[in-house]
């Protein structure tokens, strides 16, 4: 008889202290803002997911923007000592996560982000959640 592997336990993830997430969650927001990012939408999911304490949520009216958005927050995530980021969709600009750990910053063009409506998704299901516990 075989034996069926085990698949391992979801490691918790490393919380950094509050202090620490608002750091760079100001960092964020004023990186994205100097860029001129349209509707940044900051989500809390403290608590809710392990995915992320935050979620930010910005547009851009171009591809180009979109990725010149991407890439200053790199830079500027960088220059503060952030070493591990995450990355997905620079090379076409029309949707680009960017994980910083405690922060996932997805940035859209407009249009994409009206289909996918992450703020909605999001915000409804942990808005039900909270009345559920109350």
């Amino acid at each position: 008889m075989t034996a069926i592997p085990r698949s391992k336990p979801l490691k918790a993830r490393k919380r950094q202290p509050a202090v620490h997430q608002n750091a760079l969650l100001r960092l964020i927001e004023k990186t994205l803002d100097d860029g001129k990012a349209e509707e940044i939408a900051v989500i809390d999911l403290q608590n809710k997911s392990t995915l992320a304490d935050y979620m930010v949520i910005a547009s851009g009216y171009s591809q180009r923007q979109i990725t010149a958005l991407a890439e200053r927050l790199l830079d500027a995530l960088r220059g503060a000592g952030y070493r591990h980021l995450s990355v997905e969709g620079l090379q076409h600009g029309e949707w680009v996560l960017v994980d910083a750990g405690d922060i996932i910053v997805h940035l859209f063009r407009p249009e994409q982000r009206a289909h996918y409506n992450l703020e909605k998704m999001w915000g409804e299901s942990f808005a039900a959640l909270d009345e559920s516990i109350a």
